[in-house]
């Protein structure tokens, strides 16, 4: 369910930069791409990029710091795999 959910952002996300790249002089092909692979990450930064500042940066800084969570509970749980409780 989690993957399939991902996979459905990442899709969307892709589609509107895609459709939205042109509005503003910028490479669909690029931005779809990018938006598929890296998601969140690359829309905030193509917001930012495009001149709406606050909610590019919003979705920014949210992404990166759910990024690292991610990787904080990833190592510690690894931690606690490999060193036993």
């Amino acid at each position: 369910m989690e993957f399939s959910f991902g996979f459905i952002i990442s899709i969307a996300i892709a589609i509107f930069l895609a459709i939205d790249a042109p509005k503003h002089d910028r490479n669909p092909w690029l931005w779809g791409i990018l938006g598929f692979v890296f998601g969140p990450i690359v829309l905030g930064i193509y917001l930012i990029v495009t001149g709406r500042k606050v909610a590019g940066w919003i979705i920014l800084v949210i992404s990166i710091l759910l990024l690292l969570l991610v990787i904080i509970l990833f190592s510690v749980g690894m931690f606690f795999l490999f060193n036993g409780m």
